[in-house]
C-alpha cells in the first residue's frame, strides 16, 4: 500500500457523516452507549479520505471520525471527463465495488455510501455497482480502495517505460 502524504491545510474538505451506530457494552454495572460515526471528506477535486469515530457522544464522534478521516485521504486519478481511468473492483471485507468508466453526461451512477465518497472525490461521471456485502462501512473503504488503486495513463506508462501513445496504441 503506498502511502502519499497529502497537504490538507490549503484544502477545503466538505464532510458527510454516512451513518452513525449506537454501539453498546455490557459490563458489570450495566449497559455503556457510544456511537460510532463513519464519515467521509474529500475536496471534490480528486482527494477523498474516510474515517471512524467512536465516542459517549454524536457530535465528538463526527469530529473525532473527520479527523481521522483527513489523515487517511488519497489521491484519485480522473481522466478528462472526470471519470475514473479503467474499469476496477475495489475490494474490502467481503464487499466488492465495480466501478466503471463512463462518457460525459452520465453523472453519478452508484449507491448511497458508495455515491458519498465519489461526490467527495470529484468524479462526476461513473457507473458504480455494489456487489457481495452491502454494510456501508465496508462498501465505503472497498470504494476507497478502488478509487487508490486507480492508475493514470501517465503512470502506467512511467512504470512500463513506454510514452503514453504507446500504450493506447
Amino acid at each position: 500500500m503506498r502511502h502519499t502524504i497529502i497537504d490538507t491545510s490549503s484544502m477545503e474538505l466538505e464532510e458527510r457523516v454516512v451513518t452513525i451506530k449506537r454501539v453498546t457494552k455490557v459490563v458489570k454495572g450495566g449497559r455503556n452507549m457510544r456511537f460510532t460515526a463513519l464519515v467521509v471528506v474529500g475536496d471534490r477535486n480528486g482527494h477523498v479520505g474516510a474515517g471512524l469515530g467512536k465516542a459517549t457522544e454524536i457530535p465528538e464522534a463526527i469530529r473525532k471520525g473527520k479527523e481521522d478521516a483527513t489523515k487517511k485521504l488519497i489521491n484519485v486519478a480522473r481522466d478528462p471527463h472526470n471519470s475514473v481511468t479503467h474499469d476496477f473492483v475495489g475490494r474490502y471485507g467481503s464487499a466488492e465495488v465495480l466501478l466503471r468508466k463512463a462518457p460525459e453526461g452520465t453523472g453519478i451512477i452508484a449507491g448511497g455510501p458508495a455515491r458519498s465518497v465519489l461526490e467527495l472525490a470529484g468524479v462526476s461521471n461513473i457507473r458504480a455497482k455494489s456487489l457481495g456485502s452491502n454494510n456501508k462501512q465496508n462498501v465505503v473503504l472497498a470504494t476507497i480502495d478502488g478509487l487508490r488503486q486507480m492508475k493514470s495513463p501517465e503512470e502506467v506508462a512511467r512504470l512500463r517505460g513506454k510514452s503514453v501513445d504507446e500504450i493506447f496504441a
